[in-house]
């Protein structure tokens, strides 16, 4: 069974940094890509990057040139750093995969931009 688990979510000024991991556990990370994806209470998630599993990254627009994904293979593990926040990214941040022909989610990590 594919299981994700988010952490490192918190409070952030806005302008200021944080890093999120998700831990994957189930499968191997190295054979599958992972997104992470974001939700406002109220909206639609929405995706914000994503990693395959040979390391290329692609980002939404809205935060190219601030966030960057990234791998650690050997840890199960795949981190989003978040640079300058702004308000408005206020959300639950969840991981997803999808593998073995299902689509796991993690349970979010909550990441709150105010001064």
């Amino acid at each position: 069974q594919v299981q994700l688990v988010e952490s490192g979510g918190g409070l952030v000024q806005p302008g200021g940094s944080l890093r999120l991991s998700c831990v994957v556990s189930g499968i191997p990370l190295a054979a599958v890509p992972l997104g992470w994806y974001r939700q406002v209470p109220g909206k639609e998630r929405e995706w914000v990057a994503k990693i395959t599993n040979t390391g290329s990254t692609d980002y939404d627009h809205s935060v190219t040139g601030r966030f960057n994904i990234s791998r650690d293979d050997a840890k199960d593990t795949v981190y989003l750093q978040m640079n300058n926040r702004k308000f408005e990214e206020t959300a639950m941040y969840y991981c997803r995969v999808i593998a073995r022909g299902s689509t796991t989610w993690g349970q979010g990590t909550q990441v709150i931009v105010s001064s």
